[in-house]
C-alpha cells in the first residue's frame, strides 16, 4: 500500500519539472497556444503584474481547476472551450506544468 502511494506521488507531475514529464511535442504545442491565446493577458513568461493568477505557480494538483477555468472562463478571463479543442487545453496544461524554458 505505501509503495503504491509513493509511486503515485512520484509519478504526479510537479510544477517546473523537466518538460520530459510530458511529450515534447505536447509542450511545444502548448507553448504556441499560450503565446497566441494566453500571453496577451498572462504575460509572455506566465507572469503579469496586471493578472492575479501567476501561472508559473499554478498548483500541479489542481488540473481540473485549470481545465475548468480555461474551458469556461473565470472572472475577467473569457471561456476558451469554444475556441480550443480539449487536446489543446491539455497541451496548455503540459506547458504550464513544464514551466517556461
Amino acid at each position: 500500500m505505501a509503495a503504491g502511494i509513493a509511486i503515485a506521488v512520484l509519478a504526479a507531475p510537479s510544477h517546473g519539472q523537466d518538460a520530459g514529464q510530458f511529450p515534447e511535442e505536447q509542450v511545444k504545442q502548448g507553448a504556441a497556444i499560450y503565446a497566441r491565446t494566453c500571453a496577451p493577458c498572462h504575460g509572455t513568461r506566465m507572469r503579469s503584474p496586471e493578472v492575479p493568477a501567476d501561472l508559473g505557480k499554478f498548483p500541479p494538483d489542481q488540473k481540473n481547476r485549470f481545465i475548468t477555468s480555461v474551458t469556461n472562463g473565470k472572472n475577467q478571463m473569457p471561456p476558451w472551450g469554444g475556441v480550443l479543442q480539449p487536446s489543446e487545453i491539455e497541451s496548455l496544461w503540459a506547458y504550464v506544468m513544464a514551466g517556461e524554458k
